[in-house]
């Protein structure tokens, strides 16, 4: 195998980095539309972490949109669970 590389022309490795980068670039573009798809961008997911005990350390409209996001996260969490209870049903 040394062998081979060794006989090669000069050069050869620059073609090595155009395709490792080319994987580069398509593995982040995956990554990307994955992420873009499955609400990893999503700001507001901040407000998840917070609790009752936190209303102190908010403005009321600031807290008032925390619940709002919470149910609202928590009604996707619920629809998500419900949309995999049924694909288990169908497969069965």
């Amino acid at each position: 195998m040394a062998d081979f590389f060794q006989n090669l022309p000069d050069g050869w490795t620059i073609y090595l980095w155009l395709v490792v980068a080319a994987l580069i670039l398509v593995g982040a573009g995956i990554a990307l539309r994955w992420a873009a798809k499955n609400e990893q961008f999503d700001e507001d997911i901040k407000y998840v972490v917070f609790d009752e005990k936190d209303k102190d350390k908010m403005e009321p409209e600031e807290y008032e949109y925390m619940l709002k996001i919470q149910k609202e996260q928590e009604q996707k969490r619920k629809d998500v669970l419900r949309e995999k209870l049924e694909a288990k049903a169908r497969k069965k």
